[in-house]
């Protein structure tokens, strides 16, 4: 039973990435029509499929390993999950239209220092780093969580970089 419960919330997950690529398509014809440049496209996809493969390796773990649900693991890796996704909308909210899943810039607007962004400089990628490590930890699914936390690092490590460099010149 606690596997069905786990599917639906990683399905709900799905959906809200889903959601997400919406918006994200939405603030890319926003950017563009404005001059907007994208940077750092060539990592882009290879973050499409650690993030699928995230999704997809949660599920194959618990049904084809049998990882059972730990309470005592499992309800504060929950919370977590629900605080990360909660960061993430804030931070959309946040940037509104110049959010998206790629690294796009428009000229002449100005860097977002409100919300999450006063405290840190890349809190969306915090709530990536905390949704990855716990959502496979809900259900015990170590394996996962290990192996996307390791490509995840050097994924962020590129994107982080090439996002820098992208907010400077546009901000210099």
């Amino acid at each position: 039973m606690s596997e069905v419960l786990y599917t639906v919330l990683v399905g709900f997950v799905a959906v809200e990435r889903l959601a997400e690529l919406v918006v994200a398509k939405r603030n890319m014809a926003w950017s563009l029509e404005r001059g907007g440049r994208e940077s750092g496209f060539a990592h882009y996809p290879f973050m499409v499929v650690l993030h699928t493969g995230l999704l997809a390796g949660c599920l194959l773990e618990v049904w084809l390993g049998h990882r059972s649900f730990q309470a005592a693991l499992g309800w504060p890796m929950l919370a977590l999950v629900v605080g990360s996704q909660a960061l993430r909308w804030w931070c959309i909210c946040t940037l509104g239209r110049q959010w998206n899943t790629r690294i796009v810039v428009v000229p002449g607007m100005p860097r977002i220092t409100d919300g999450p962004y006063r405290l840190l400089s890349h809190p969306n990628y915090v709530a990536v780093v905390v949704e990855g490590l716990a959502l496979p930890l809900v259900h015990d699914a170590w394996l996962t969580a290990v192996v996307f936390s390791g490509l995840n690092a050097a994924l962020l490590t590129v994107r982080i970089r090439a996002e820098d460099v992208a907010l400077r010149a546009a901000h210099a």
